[in-house]
């Protein structure tokens, strides 16, 4: 079954080596919570693929009216090489071809310390799709979550007032049928989202043969997105 028609699949059931990510302090994962009849939405980030265009974060503005200089997802630059060591691509000492980027939003974690902490219940998880998202009416504007989140990933939303968060395009994509923003948004697949207690999914079989990582683990923070790192050539 080819991607595309997993994904429209997806939103038939919508409507109704040596790791670059390491320093992150990431940890191999493998297994997932299939055991459950609830949905678990998730994203994989391919370092392998992305090129730091920054369409992905275009998308997401434009789709979740974000206002200026605001971002619930960044890119950050990341160099494989080792300084002073000629590159193994062109041999050159100072060059871009190990230069790679790394996706940093929120990781939609299963047990979200940003959900604990909210005095008021403002950040929830969605009954229907289980995605951490917020309730604007209930937002105090404390920055409990904010302060809380390990992934630095918060931020009040100047023209709301709210506390934001990437919760995967749930009140303006994903309501619609569509898939998030920076999914459609990537030309180079990059991105991938879908149910992961799903095993015939796209994203599912992906993780099944491909090895990837989750940022901060060890926080016991299960968090959803997971990362497949570059695997330097030769190793």
């Amino acid at each position: 079954m080819s991607e595309n028609i997993e994904r429209r699949r997806f939103l038939k059931c919508l409507g109704a080596g040596s790791l670059i990510l390491a320093p992150l302090g990431c940890s191999s994962v493998k297994e997932e919570d299939s055991n459950s009849n609830r949905p678990h939405y998730a994203m994989v980030f391919d370092q392998n693929k992305c090129v730091g265009c920054g369409e992905c974060k275009e998308a997401c503005n434009k789709a979740n009216n974000l206002p200026e200089g605001k971002s619930r997802l960044m890119m950050e630059q990341q160099s494989g090489g080792v300084e002073g060591q000629k590159c193994s691509h062109c041999g050159k000492t100072e060059c871009d071809c190990e230069r790679k980027y790394v996706r940093v939003s929120c990781q939609q974690c299963k047990n979200a310390p940003c959900v604990t902490v909210c005095p008021t219940g403002a950040a929830h998880r969605d009954p229907a799709t289980g995605i951490v998202t917020m309730n604007a009416d209930k937002c105090a504007g404390c920055k409990y979550c904010i302060a809380a989140c390990p992934y630095d990933a918060r931020y009040i939303n100047k023209d709301t007032d709210v506390a934001d968060n990437c919760d995967f395009c749930l009140n303006s994509k994903l309501a619609k049928g569509e898939l998030p923003a920076c999914v459609q948004g990537c030309r180079y697949d990059a991105l991938i989202f879908g149910d992961v207690n799903d095993p015939n999914s796209y994203i599912s079989r992906l993780l099944a043969v491909k090895d990837s990582v989750r940022i901060k683990s060890h926080f016991g923070t299960e968090p959803s997105l997971r990362y497949i790192p570059i695997v330097k050539q030769g190793v």
